[in-house]
């Protein structure tokens, strides 16, 4: 579904990404982590095409990015969605308005059908119909969290970008959020490229793993994969306390 070939990002004299590669499968929720300040969510952006490259091919659903045409380019936006890491809603419009710009923009529908379509996304996310009138102000984090996420499957796409969404939940939040992506995955047929930091996420819901260090990719694969490593983060990070905590945990429940 994505395909990203020597990538090479960059602001000024700083070099982020150096030579990336990396594959996501129709199908499955992939984990795409990295220490703080490597980039992590660059890669998402870059692929959305908010941030530009200097260097690599990128191709989503078969096709090089760099040769659509403006037509074809709408097209694609169409069949993916994004949660950004704040949620980032539209303050000044109501939760139904937020869910429907997508809509507003890709699609021509009356306002009774869009009404309806925003009703059916916020309960496919968790979310009572009285919600829809709300503002993002008057909500919760974990409920600013599921609104962005009904608004990124508004046009029922096949491929969802998370980024670091249960960052700023509570353990009980993020693993409820955890599990709906998982449910949504299987429901939908969904594609996941979900950036995240957090362990019980890799754990409880990703298919695979890719792990960002040095401006690539040095490892991908599923959970196991990311122990078998022996690179000095990759080490740090999945046999640290709260990893090895979370390992027992998932051989428990085996």
């Amino acid at each position: 579904m994505i395909e990203v070939r020597d990538l090479v990002v960059g602001f000024g004299d700083k070099v982020i990404m150096n030579g990336l590669s990396l594959d996501v499968y129709r199908g499955e929720i992939l984990g795409f982590v990295g220490a703080s300040g490597t980039g992590k969510s660059v890669l998402t952006r870059t692929i959305l095409g908010l941030v530009p490259k200097r260097r690599g091919t990128i191709k989503v659903f078969g096709q090089d990015v760099d040769n659509l045409t403006p037509e074809a380019r709408k097209a694609m936006e169409r069949r993916w969605g994004v949660l950004f890491q704040q949620g980032a809603l539209f303050s000044s419009l109501t939760v139904r308005q937020n869910v429907q710009v997508p809509m507003r923009e890709h699609l021509k529908l009356s306002q009774e059908l869009m009404d309806e379509l925003a009703l059916l996304k916020l309960e496919l996310v968790g979310l009572k119909p009285e919600v829809a009138d709300r503002y993002p102000s008057e909500l919760s984090g974990g409920m600013i969290k599921r609104v962005a996420l009904a608004r990124a499957l508004s046009l029922d796409p096949e491929i969802v970008f998370l980024d670091e969404p249960t960052s700023g939940l509570d353990p009980i939040g993020a693993q409820d959020f955890d599990q709906l992506i998982a449910t949504l995955q299987k429901t939908l047929g969904l594609t996941v490229f979900m950036v995240t930091h957090d362990l019980g996420s890799l754990y409880s819901a990703c298919d695979r793993i890719a792990a960002l260090a040095d401006g690539r990719v040095i490892a991908a694969g599923p959970i196991e994969t990311m122990l078998k490593s022996d690179h000095p983060w990759l080490r740090s990070y999945f046999h640290g306390e709260r990893a090895r905590h979370l390992t027992a945990e998932a051989g428990a429940g085996r």
